[in-house]
């Protein structure tokens, strides 16, 4: 029974996260070789959105790194990785709508983005912070400080679990975008979709680690509560 609860385990924090990188990688590769139909480049559909939302003042540029693409809402910025940037492909088309996507997020003050950047600075101290009290409260068995440690980390899943609505909401509007701009045509449209969800697979990976995680240690101060 105990190695079967250590398989799974390692099946969740490992394989899942792996097999959605696999995923991601494969369906962009596939995809950046199907060259769309309108013959825009992903720099030039990331403008065409922009200016159609009325959003000349956010910048395109071009980013180093493999699948790099993101959106600063902090210097209004659509970064797309070099081959999406100056390549005119459906995968392309896809990331560079959905990146736009969240800049239109952005301009609409869209719920889940607003709480996602609040809860930035505080994620990033917590996620960092709650493996030190992790560690010394199982290893002192310090029941206070794993409480501790799993508070600080349920700061980091909470985030996790508020990113997914916006990447999902980023790809659907991203659909939205180029299906009405004419920027993609009949099967290019189930294309750009499998990109998209692809993408989105790796965040529901992240969050499901994240949320595994955080029960697993629940139990151990459950157990260690128990015990003492």
């Amino acid at each position: 029974m105990v190695h079967l609860e250590i398989l799974i385990y390692f099946a969740v924090i490992l394989i899942i996260p792996l097999y959605a990188q696999f995923k991601v990688k494969r369906t962009y590769k596939k995809y950046s070789k199907v060259r769309s139909t309108s013959g825009m480049t992903g720099a030039q559909v990331a403008r065409l959105i922009l200016d159609q939302n009325g959003l000349r003042d956010v910048q395109v540029v071009e980013s180093r790194g493999f699948l790099s693409d993101h959106y600063n809402p902090m210097t209004k910025i659509v970064a797309l990785s070099s081959h999406n940037f100056h390549e005119a492909s459906v995968a392309g088309t896809a990331i560079a709508a959905h990146e736009v996507g969240h800049a239109i997020q952005h301009k609409e003050a869209y719920s889940f983005l607003k709480i996602r950047h609040m809860l930035v600075p505080v994620a990033n101290i917590s996620s960092n912070a709650s493996w030190v009290f992790v560690m010394i409260g199982i290893f002192a068995q310090m029941s206070g400080l794993l409480l501790l440690g799993i508070v600080l980390l349920g700061v980091g899943v909470v985030f996790q679990i508020v990113t997914l609505p916006v990447e999902f909401n980023a790809s659907n509007r991203a659909m939205t975008q180029i299906v009405s701009h004419g920027v993609i045509r009949n099967e290019e449209e189930r294309y750009a979709r499998k990109v998209l969800n692809a993408a989105a697979m790796t965040y529901v990976a992240a969050t499901a680690v994240a949320v595994f995680e955080l029960l697993r240690l629940i139990l151990i101060f459950t157990g260690m509560n128990r015990n003492e």
